[in-house]
C-alpha cells in the first residue's frame, strides 16, 4: 500500500489567498510539452497547475463548502511549500454556484479553460447537470456529492462511500447495536435531488434484506419545518428516522421528534450536520439520538493528522470546525495522487491525468478516511465509514463512535454501475 507523503502544513491566512483563479496558456484543444518534456494540453504551464471550485458559497450549504475550500487551501499550503508537484504550484480558481444548476452551467464553461480539473463541485444536481459536459471535457472532477447514479463517468472521482452505501452502514450499525430489528419500520425523510433519491436506494435496499419497510418523506431543499413529517411517522411507527436533507431540516426533525415524543434514533449521511446546529441547545438536546455516517474523520476523532488539520484551520479562521474541512484535505491529497503519477508518466493532459487516476489501487491517508481505491470503473472509493454522535464538546461538533466501519452490506453492495 502506497502512503500519500504529508508534508508539514503552512499556515496561511484568509481563504482567498489560496482561492485566487490564474490564467493559464493552453486552453485550447491540442497538446504540448512543457520545457521539462510534460506533456500538456489545459490549465498546465511551465509553472502552474490550475484546479477549479465550484462551490455553494452563498446557498443553503456555505458553512459545508466553506469548510471544503478551507480543507483544499491547506493542502495546497503544504504542497507549494514542499516544491509543488512536478516543480509546478497549485492554484486555485474559486467559483460561487449558490447551490444553482443555472448559475453553474455558466461558470464551467467559463472557466474550463483555464482549468485542468475541478478539485470540487458542490450538488448532486449540479453534477448531474455537468456530468456530459465534464465527461466529454475529460475534466477530472473531485465532487462533493456522491450518488452513485453519477459514477457512470470515468471523470468523476467520488472519493469516500457513495449516498447509498452511507445508508447501508448506518442501518448496519444500527442494527448491530440492537437499536433497531427485523421487520421494523424505518422512516426516511429525504431531499428530492440525486442526494436524497441516491440514499433511499440504500435505505431500501437495506430493509428488503432485512425483512424491514421504509415510510418515505420527500422534501424540498428549501422546507426546513418537519412537523407534518414526523407527526405522520410516529402514527406510520417507525423505530428509526433515516434523513438525508440540508441541516435545517435535521434541526427540525430532531427536535420534532423528541417534543412529540416520538424519541427514535436518527441516522444521517454525509451533508446533513453542520456543527452550527449545536449553537441552539434545544437542537443539541434533540440531536442526543442522532447519528451520523461520515467517510472522513472528524475533527473529534483521536487521529495526529485530524489535530494537525485543526490547528492550522484555526489559524486561517474564526469560523467553528467543520468535517468539511477534512474532506476538501483529502480530495487534495487524491489530486496530489493522481497529478504525481501524470507527472511520472510525463503526461499532464487532462486524458493523461484520467489515466493516471485509474492506474491507483490503494491510497492510504493516515485514517483520514478508508483506503482509496480509484482503480474500479463505476464502484465507491471506498465503503469504510466513520459512525459519529453530536458532541458540543469537541471541534467540529462530532465524536466517533465506530471507527472505519463496513458492513457486510455495503461490502456486497453493487453500485448501479460497478463493473
Amino acid at each position: 500500500m502506497r502512503k500519500f507523503p504529508l508534508a508539514a502544513v503552512a499556515a496561511t491566512s484568509a481563504i482567498a489567498l489560496a482561492l485566487t483563479g490564474c490564467s493559464t496558456k493552453g486552453g485550447g484543444g491540442g497538446s504540448s510539452s512543457g520545457a521539462d518534456g510534460l506533456k500538456t494540453d489545459v490549465g498546465v504551464t511551465d509553472s502552474e497547475i490550475s484546479l477549479l471550485t465550484l462551490d455553494d458559497l452563498s446557498g443553503v450549504f456555505k458553512t459545508n463548502s466553506l469548510a471544503y475550500e478551507y480543507g483544499i487551501g491547506i493542502w495546497v499550503d503544504e504542497v507549494n511549500e514542499a516544491g509543488g508537484i512536478c516543480e509546478r504550484d497549485i492554484k486555485i480558481n474559486s467559483q460561487d454556484t449558490a447551490y444553482k444548476v443555472d448559475n453553474a452551467l455558466p461558470l464551467y464553461d467559463q472557466q474550463k479553460a483555464n482549468s485542468l480539473g475541478i478539485i470540487s463541485v458542490g450538488g448532486s444536481h449540479i453534477l448531474a447537470a455537468l456530468k456530459q459536459k465534464i465527461t466529454s471535457d475529460n475534466m477530472l472532477t473531485v465532487p462533493a456529492s456522491w450518488a452513485s447514479i453519477n459514477l457512470d463517468s470515468n471523470a468523476i472521482l467520488m472519493i469516500g462511500q457513495t449516498y447509498d452505501v452511507e445508508m447501508l452502514n448506518g442501518l448496519s450499525y444500527l442494527q448491530e447495536e440492537g437499536i433497531i430489528g427485523e421487520g421494523d419500520k424505518i422512516g426516511h425523510i429525504y431531499v428530492d435531488s440525486e442526494y436524497g433519491q441516491n440514499a433511499l436506494v440504500g435505505s431500501k435496499a437495506y430493509a428488503d434484506e432485512n425483512g424491514m419497510s421504509v415510510t418515505e418523506a420527500k422534501i424540498a431543499s428549501t422546507d426546513t419545518d418537519m412537523t407534518a413529517i414526523v407527526t405522520k411517522m410516529k402514527a406510520d411507527g417507525v423505530k428509526a428516522i433515516a434523513i438525508t436533507t440540508p441541516p435545517a431540516a435535521l434541526g427540525s426533525a430532531a427536535l420534532q421528534n423528541q417534543s412529540q415524543g416520538l424519541n427514535v434514533p436518527m441516522i444521517g449521511s454525509n451533508p446533513v450536520f453542520s456543527p452550527t446546529l449545536l449553537e441552539d441547545a434545544a437542537v443539541t438536546s434533540a440531536l442526543s439520538n442522532y447519528y451520523q455516517v461520515t467517510s472522513y474523520a472528524p475533527f473529534g476523532a483521536d487521529n495526529p493528522k485530524v489535530q494537525e488539520i485543526l490547528t492550522k484551520l484555526t489559524e486561517k479562521t474564526q469560523d467553528a470546525p467543520n468535517l468539511g474541512t477534512v474532506m476538501g484535505y483529502v480530495w487534495g491529497l487524491a489530486w496530489g495522487e493522481v497529478l504525481q503519477k501524470a507527472c511520472d508518466n510525463g503526461d499532464m493532459t487532462r486524458a493523461g491525468v484520467l489515466e493516471a487516476k485509474d492506474s491507483i489501487d490503494s491510497l492510504a491517508t493516515e485514517d483520514l478516511t478508508g483506503t482509496l481505491d480509484f482503480s474500479t470503473p463505476g464502484a465507491p472509493t471506498t465503503r469504510q465509514a466513520f459512525i459519529t454522535q453530536a458532541d458540543p464538546e469537541v471541534p467540529g461538533g462530532l465524536t466517533v463512535v465506530k471507527e472505519l466501519y463496513e458492513s457486510d452490506s455495503a461490502k456486497n453492495y453493487k453500485a448501479p454501475y460497478q463493473k
